[in-house]
């Protein structure tokens, strides 16, 4: 019963915590979809991968959202035509790489400037060469869901048929009428649903519109993408509740002095214990005193990027497949960067 009220409590804390960085972020994701016209916004992204990764990453810096906030936008910028590594750099590097963060780990590292330095840095690399990776896959279909699948078709189909001059019905005709996200699917009763106006069909009315009509499509929409995201949010905080409660902290602690032992088990905890990138700093420097430096920063630089927690909404834009890739490359970066820093730095 204690261990109950205990995961209970967890459970609680983490959604209330991450819940408002959802908010925001689906908000923001809002504002992408009605306020940016989305062609505008895709050309004007590097198309060399290497840069449009780098600049991904750093796009963080002036639109901060966490770890939870992230998924939404990195889901709208894909949709929108974004190239991939952008997306993927912005997904993996916005939680960390943005002021909010950044003055969060100063307050709790002031006394040890080099992690607050080495946090931003690592995470910027990180996020960079892991975004440049998936540039390789020159379809990204195959690791994507269904619904964004039709999206990236409905893109591609976009700019050929754009630059043959030909108008958006003929492209509407190829992909078929239903080549739109169908995200607002919802069950009413026994054998009834409605779907919702899709974000797609919004947007290509939400053009031209008055400022109030496009108020009323941002909240419509931000309510939507909520009832999608929310939902898979509240599973994935139960299980890094229960997690938390049923691993022993004891366990943890022994392993922090070792070199390799100390990263591998603050690589585990960042996944298991799922706190947002804002506070994630004042948890880590409760272990500064038993865990070794590099080991605080394979906290500081995986946690954000992959953690259970936000598997649940990565399922939203991604299959199964690209999620192990997005989790397995950080993690084996975030390792040797910080195992060189245990042997040879610090």
């Amino acid at each position: 019963m204690n261990q109950f009220n205990n995961g209970f409590t967890l459970f609680l804390s983490l959604l209330v915590e991450a819940m408002p960085f959802l908010l925001l972020g689906v908000f923001f994701s809002s504002l992408l979809l009605f306020f940016v016209d989305e062609r505008k916004l895709a050309d004007k992204m590097p198309k060399n991968p290497l840069i449009g990764a780098l600049v991904g990453s750093m796009v963080g810096f002036l639109f901060p959202v966490c770890e939870c906030g992230n998924v939404p936008v990195a889901r709208r910028l894909l949709i929108q035509g974004v190239p991939t590594p952008v997306a993927i750099g912005f997904l993996l590097a916005a939680p960390t790489i943005n002021p909010i963060v950044i003055w969060a780990t100063w307050t709790a590292f002031h006394d040890q400037p080099e992690i607050v330095v080495l946090r931003v840095v690592f995470s910027l690399l990180i996020a960079t060469i892991v975004a440049f990776v998936f540039s390789f896959q020159k379809d990204l279909t195959p690791f994507v869901q269904p619904t964004i699948a039709r999206y990236l078709k409905f893109n591609s189909a976009s700019k050929t048929q754009s630059q043959r001059g030909s108008k958006n019905y003929q492209i509407q005709q190829q992909v078929g009428t239903s080549a739109l996200l169908q995200s607002g699917t919802y069950l009413l009763g026994a054998g009834q649903t409605v779907r919702l106006e899709t974000a797609a069909e919004a947007t290509a009315s939400s053009y031209g519109k008055p400022l109030a009509a496009k108020l009323r499509l941002v909240m419509e929409n931000t309510i939507q993408e909520l009832r999608e995201l929310g939902g898979v949010l509240v599973i994935g905080s139960a299980i890094a509740a229960a997690i938390q409660v049923l691993a022993p902290r004891e366990l943890i602690l022994s392993l922090g002095a070792g070199p390799v032992s100390s990263i591998t088990a603050m690589l585990v905890l960042a996944a298991v214990v799922s706190i947002c990138s804002t506070v994630d700093s004042f948890f880590a420097l409760s272990f500064a005193s038993t865990f070794t430096s590099g080991s605080l920063l394979a906290f500081l630089v995986f946690g954000p990027m992959i953690d259970i927690k936000a598997i649940g909404l990565l399922l939203s834009i991604f299959k199964p497949q690209a999620i192990f890739y997005l989790f397995a490359l950080p993690a084996l970066l975030t390792f040797l960067f910080t195992l060189t820093l245990n042997l040879y730095i610090f």
